[in-house]
């Protein structure tokens, strides 16, 4: 019987990227996105094997409607031995609007409570199984904070965070918990983007150095590499000096702005 891997934000990006990735190494497949008929549109595209898929509708904004795609999954499939969550989003904000409130409320709706929500229903049944691996996808961003990143870059940081918290509740049950921070990544949330991306990747790209580390079990890894020596410098700026670096880079486009 071939391995489970449970992917959310499938329908696009590095969730897509990953479940190619995966179904290529023989996983069979549990794709969740609130669009369905986009990831059905490209399943039939790759033309894969029906008895390997399973597409679930799931808004991970809704933690009751994620919850369910998972209970789903456990019925229709059984216990994943991979779960990603791959879904999130990221706009730029500005706390001078009012609007934008509501943006920031939405950005950690979906990049970390649905995360949790996610992983929620299959902790249990992996823990009493003894193995399984549990994915969260943080970022550079979240190493520090940029102006006009006010709901992204917490929120990642807020990821990272989390994925610690949990690594370490559940040390020594046989689940492991891996965090995979992304530099820049060719998909439709950095497309809009009007600054410069260093060492800027192709999703493929990426998802074939988080499968290898997934695989491996790795607790953090940043992809690519090249992204984290820069983020460990940028974290090791003072003040100051990082401020006046980034005081006039581009912002990330706001909802008003795209």
């Amino acid at each position: 019987m071939s391995r489970l891997v449970f992917i959310t934000g499938a329908s696009s990006g590095i969730g897509q990227a990953l479940a190619w990735r995966f179904y290529q190494a023989g996983y069979s497949l549990a794709l969740v996105a609130r669009h369905v008929h986009k990831i059905e549109s490209w399943v039939s595209a790759r033309q894969m094997i029906v008895a390997r898929y399973q597409i679930y509708s799931a808004d991970v904004a809704i933690p009751d409607s994620i919850v369910a795609a998972g209970q789903a999954c456990l019925v229709q499939q059984g216990i994943p031995d991979v779960v990603i969550a791959c879904a999130g989003i990221s706009i730029g904000v500005d706390t001078a609007q009012q609007a934008d409130i509501r943006v920031i409320a939405r950005t950690f709706a979906t990049n970390n409570t649905g995360t949790v929500a996610t992983f929620h229903p299959f902790l249990g049944a992996m823990v009493k199984r003894g193995s399984g691996v549990i994915v969260g996808i943080g970022s550079v961003n979240g190493i520090r904070g940029f102006p006009g990143h006010g709901a992204n870059c917490p929120s990642k940081a807020a990821m990272i965070s989390y994925c610690e918290c949990l690594r370490g509740e559940l040390r020594g049950s046989g689940v492991k918990v891996v965090t995979l921070c992304p530099g820049y990544i060719d998909t439709p949330l950095t497309q809009k983007n009007a600054y410069a991306m260093p060492f800027l990747m192709q999703p493929e790209d990426f998802a074939e150095k988080a499968f290898r580390a997934i695989e491996a079990g790795v607790s953090y890894r940043v992809i690519p590499w090249q992204m984290g020596v820069v983020a460990n410098v940028l974290r090791l700026l003072p003040n100051w000096l990082f401020d006046k670096a980034f005081a006039r880079r581009a912002r990330k486009p706001r909802n008003t702005d795209t």
